[in-house]
């Protein structure tokens, strides 16, 4: 009875971070792709609509609305893209560090 109820508090327990530097790291990354996903699509979408679609190509407001958004959509990929690019390289540079262990 004794050896089960070990057991099963050992399958409760929460697996063991191995580094805290690397759970910091992973949350300063979190924090700044969470920044670029706000900023960059927000901040391309108006000056392209602005500066780009308005005052350069001379579109009217409507289309340079759906221009602009699709620039936004665009930069939307692209920064998640990049985030997963940067989390892959970290988890397998993590993985490795860890497996020299």
């Amino acid at each position: 009875m004794e050896r089960l109820d070990k057991a099963a508090l050992n399958a409760l327990q929460l697996p063991y971070v191995r580094n805290e530097s690397s759970l910091a790291s992973t949350l300063k990354t979190l924090l700044f792709f969470t920044a670029l996903m706000i900023t960059v699509p927000i901040g391309l979408y108006f000056m392209t609509k602005s500066y780009v679609f308005e005052g350069a190509f001379g579109m009217s407001a409507r289309d340079s609305y759906f221009y602009a958004a699709v620039v936004a959509v665009v930069a939307v990929h692209v920064v998640l893209a990049l985030f997963v690019y940067v989390a892959w390289s970290e988890g397998s540079r993590q993985w490795r560090e860890g497996k020299q262990d």
